[in-house]
């Protein structure tokens, strides 16, 4: 089983002048040093709006930062808003292969719709119309990754002519392919679709059996990719805090991560918000306790240990922990994270390769298959690439400057004049 840390960058009131700058280099930090423990992936978020819950806006930015601060660690969107009037396609496989570059080949590509009103009402963006615009624009930014030239697109959501989408990302065709999942249904859906499960939803192993058996039993049957490559892993997230003394590690680690679960409930569920003046953390201290959620990952080592151990034989594949939630001070996290590392994470990792062969040698018939369903785009045939000239040569057309308005009427001309000096006139 392998192991993410997860990064919503939740920041309660009250703020202070550089808690936000703060916020983002404590967050550097953390996964550099993640990085030197040997943990294997980094997800960071993309909302917008989401005052206290997430100030994580443009996770492209923060990634390309970690990824000069990192050598090993994947470099994972826990998502990319896929929606067009969030991130027009083509400017997501822009983004993507760039960052893919820049990291020597590290990103994993995690996609989602979103839910909350406050952005998708923020942006434009259908309640509605979501689940389509996701499959949309994800199928078409796949291709754009790796057909030369994207042969354009007509649809219901955007559309796009013939362009030849630059630079291409490392990993061919492109990096793994995940969305992120809330309830069983959407683990189906990325099953069928050869995309990763990823699942904020909180359960504990009993029920996590039947989201892992469900996922890998419709992949298996129903599998058509979405994408160019398939993407066979569920991965499922977990509060986590870890300490010799277990009393301390709740301490140090639980109330953070209800915070994290009153927020989302809050945006997503419950709340009334008033932007830019109602407290989160207020509401959050003043309400009735919140409901306990699966902590798995909050405890001694032995507990954690024993908790994971459950997941692992369940046949969860990674096990992401939040404990950037809330309060939860810097230092107790590094703290977690190296005990962690040292006194857990190593009997997890001796039996990951064979974990994963066995896999792989299970899976590939179903794989071969899956793309026996999907059909390829067949691209766009040599003759029909069209061709586009500058608009200095469009502009040296006939046209009528006379009943033009004056600001175009300047344009053009200083086209023309431009064209007659670059030609010696």
């Amino acid at each position: 089983m392998k192991f993410g840390i997860f990064y919503e960058h939740q920041l309660p009131r009250p703020w202070g002048a550089d808690s936000e700058y703060r916020l983002l280099q404590d967050s550097l930090t953390q996964i550099e040093l993640a990085d030197r423990l040997g943990y294997d992936y980094a997800w960071e978020v993309e909302h917008h709006f989401l005052e206290e819950y997430s100030h994580s806006s443009a996770p492209e930015v923060f990634l390309a930062a970690a990824s000069q601060r990192t050598r090993r660690i994947r470099l994972a969107h826990g998502i990319t808003l896929m929606p067009p009037n969030y991130n027009a396609p083509a400017r997501v496989a822009e983004r993507i292969a760039t960052l893919d570059l820049v990291s020597d080949g590290r990103v994993e590509w995690g996609t989602g719709e979103s839910s909350s009103r406050i952005e998708l009402e923020g942006f434009g963006i259908d309640y509605m119309a979501k689940r389509e615009m996701w499959e949309e624009a994800v199928r078409e930014t796949a291709k754009m990754m790796c057909m030369e030239p994207y042969p354009g697109y007509q649809g219901k959501y955007f559309s796009m002519p013939v362009r030849n989408v630059v630079p291409k990302p490392v990993q061919k065709p492109h990096p793994p392919l995940w969305v992120a999942c809330s309830n069983r249904d959407t683990i189906k859906l990325a099953a069928r679709l050869g995309m990763g499960a990823l699942t904020f939803a909180f359960v504990d192993p009993a029920d996590a059996r039947y989201w892992v058996d469900e996922y890998y039993e419709t992949f298996k049957r129903e599998c058509t990719p979405i994408g160019r490559a398939v993407n066979p892993n569920i991965a499922m997230v977990t509060g986590f805090m870890c300490h010799e003394n277990p009393e301390v590690a709740v301490a140090q680690g639980l109330e953070g991560f209800k915070f994290f679960g009153f927020a989302l409930a809050h945006y997503y569920i419950t709340g009334t918000h008033v932007p830019g003046r109602l407290s989160v953390w207020d509401e959050f201290k003043k309400s009735t306790p919140f409901p306990m959620m699966p902590t798995g990952g909050i405890g001694s080592p032995d507990q954690v240990r024993e908790n994971l151990a459950r997941f692992e034989e369940v046949g969860v594949d990674q096990v992401i922990f939040i404990q950037q939630g809330g309060n939860n001070r810097h230092e107790h996290i590094c703290e977690s994270l190296e005990l962690f590392a040292g006194s857990v994470m190593p009997e997890f990792k001796e039996r990951e390769a064979a974990r994963a062969a066995r896999k792989a040698e299970e899976l590939a018939p179903y794989v071969a298959a899956a793309f026996e369903r999907k059909r390829a785009g067949a691209g766009v045939a040599e003759a029909d690439i069209p061709t586009y000239e500058a608009y200095g040569l469009t502009v040296t057309q006939p046209v009528d400057l006379e009943n033009m308005p004056e600001a175009n009427r300047r344009r053009i001309l200083a086209f023309r004049r431009m064209r007659e000096i670059m030609e010696g006139r």
